[in-house]
């Protein structure tokens, strides 16, 4: 089956000092491929345990996940990871950096060099390949870990709080960049964020988590990504439908916040 199948899946925690933290619990969930998903929930519900689980960075405790039909078992050039910080080579140029995967790869040089131009045009950086990366703004930085990691050709394009450090209007014009390049390239994209209006507009699937264990609370599919090929960032989100759904979903996770804030002074 083409996608990511997650079947079971649970995480327990073993403390050093004794006791166990139940990160996850029986998450269940199928990502058709091609399909571009947001993850949403309070601190410690589990959201970037199982991205790293779906990385293959972690064995869950209990469960599996599937990607084409193939359990993983560990990390995976089909899996490519985006963090909130670009985790680049700052001694390295822009076009190294994004060169560095098919370099190791062994590709040829030509064909390295021709991909890294198309994708540094894509992402709007074609004439800041011969930069070093610590020169750029974050925006340009978490632009330049995006190429980075298309030019892995990955199936799976995995995200942790990518924009999350950005400023508010770089960080809408790189959720436009997000869909363009999600639209482009038909790749599957799992997005893990702490923003409401933001997994509202990037998610075609939005799931909501609840903590304490981690579980999925809520599923949502929503219209709002392809809208934003075509219609104004601002106007989507001032529409009707996109502020009942964001005032919803912002109504459930406080009630978890509460719940929990209850929880640790009980």
């Amino acid at each position: 089956m083409s996608g990511i199948a997650i079947d079971g899946v649970s995480m327990v925690f073993t403390l050093s000092g004794g006791g166990e933290v139940h990160a996850l619990q029986d998450v269940n969930l199928d990502v058709r491929e091609g399909e571009l998903v947001s993850v949403l929930g309070p601190s410690g519900c589990g959201k970037t345990t199982l991205l790293n689980i779906i990385a293959g960075f972690l064995a869950p405790t209990a469960g599996e996940v599937r990607l084409n039909g193939n359990v993983v078992r560990g990390p995976g050039s089909e899996r490519g990871m985006v963090f909130q910080q670009g985790a680049l080579f700052e001694w390295l140029t822009v076009a190294d950096n994004v060169a560095f995967g098919p370099n190791m790869a062994g590709k040829p040089r030509a064909e390295t060099r021709d991909k890294v131009e198309h994708l540094l045009a894509t992402v709007g950086l074609a004439d800041f390949g011969k930069k070093p990366v610590y020169q750029l703004s974050g925006g340009m930085q978490q632009r330049v870990a995006l190429a980075r990691c298309l030019a892995n050709d990955p199936d799976v394009i995995l995200m942790d709080e990518p924009l999350g450090a950005l400023d508010a209007l770089t960080r809408e014009k790189m959720q436009g960049l997000v869909l363009k390049l999600w639209k482009d390239t038909g790749k599957t994209i799992i997005l893990i964020t702490h923003s409401v209006e933001e997994a509202l507009f990037l998610g075609e699937k939005l799931i909501v988590m609840a903590p304490r264990p981690g579980r999925i609370e809520k599923i949502y599919d929503l219209p709002f990504a392809d809208e934003g090929m075509t219609k104004s960032p601002r106007d989507i989100k001032a529409g009707s439908e996109f502020v009942a759904r964001r005032e919803e979903i912002l109504s459930m996770i406080w009630e978890m916040e509460e719940e929990i804030m209850g929880q640790a002074t009980g």
